[in-house]
């Protein structure tokens, strides 16, 4: 299973840094890492990529969304909102979903504090 390491590289003489490897996001793998629920969530995000790979060109980075959400024990608290056809959207309703996508994209942030991969081209509304 693929796992992204981040802010490492110290002990590898063929990885040079000036800043401590801070920023550096390096992918490894490793076939015997992970639960089985956790391989089996990874080739069900592979298959489906697979299956539409002509109609969405990115990944949607789910393998790094998968591990930092899973190594953070992140659950999402506040309850999605819901807004009918036509309905207006309140102040509340607004706050609201800002509340809940910042509540995820802060799951997202490295522990070195840079975000990964592109992770802020896109909004992460899910």
């Amino acid at each position: 299973m693929w796992r992204l390491k981040i802010a490492e590289g110290g002990n590898d003489p063929h990885i040079y840094s000036t800043n401590n490897f801070l920023g550096r996001q390096i992918w490894e793998f490793d076939p015997d890492a992970g639960t089985l629920e956790e391989r089996a969530e990874v080739e069900e995000a592979r298959q489906n990529f697979w299956r539409n790979r002509n109609e969405v060109k990115p990944s949607s980075d789910l393998l790094w969304k998968f591990q930092f959400l899973r190594e953070k024990q992140f659950k999402q608290r506040i309850p999605q909102v819901k807004i009918e056809e036509g309905e207006e959207i309140s102040y509340e309703k607004a706050t609201n979903a800002l509340r809940r996508s910042v509540h995820l994209f802060s799951a997202l942030q490295a522990s070195d504090g840079h975000w990964l991969l592109g992770g802020i081209r896109r909004p992460v509304m899910n």
